[in-house]
């Protein structure tokens, strides 16, 4: 944080600590089981999502790295109350795991190619479809193959389920981002 005003410092964190209770709270919303896999349709990707546009890629890792060190404390903050280092090693480790990189995807990517300008609303929509949804959705998948004994072309193919909900959380997350850079200046750089 060298260069930056107290001012800016606390302005920083206080909006990472905002996404991180976004985060929290989505998770509030339980989870949809899917019945064929041990890994549920879940509203709480979306604050990943949020976190990269809102934050960009140092904050919004910090942001999701904290909420992931809460939930490995034991807190109870995951989709459907679940917390624990436990679960970070059971089906839903790899998506856990991508969380906290897509930040850095997702925020490298929007930095440079000025996708969260006004005119490029489609550039940040595919960003977050690939750098966010395909990138945690690959990286979940390769997981959830090796901890399930899973083959992992049908791991793979098990996680088109998640397809169509993520692609509209995708879209409702660049949505919600622009409209709330438009309102809040975060003055973070991505």
């Amino acid at each position: 944080m060298r260069g930056m005003t107290n001012q800016q410092q606390i302005k920083h964190l206080t909006q990472t600590a905002m996404v991180t209770a976004l985060i929290i709270v989505l998770g509030f919303f339980p989870g949809i089981p899917l019945g064929f896999i041990p890994v549920p349709i879940i509203l709480q990707n979306m604050g990943i999502f949020l976190a990269a546009e809102l934050l960009g890629r140092k904050y919004g890792t910090v942001a999701v790295g904290l909420f992931l060190a809460l939930a490995a404390l034991g807190l109870p903050i995951l989709s459907g109350g679940r917390g624990g280092a436990a679960v970070f090693v059971g089906p839903t480790g790899g998506y856990l795991a991508a969380w906290l990189l897509a930040p850095v995807l997702i925020g490298t990517l929007l930095q440079r190619t000025h996708a969260a300008e006004a005119q490029n609303w489609w550039r940040e929509l595919l960003i977050v479809w690939i750098a966010g949804i395909g990138f945690i959705d690959i990286v979940g998948a390769v997981w959830l193959a090796v901890q399930s004994n899973m083959a992992l072309p049908v791991a793979l193919l098990s996680n088109l389920a998640f397809i169509p909900g993520d692609l509209i959380k995708g879209t409702l997350a660049v949505v919600i981002a622009r409209r709330v850079r438009s309102v809040v200046d975060f003055g973070i750089p991505a």
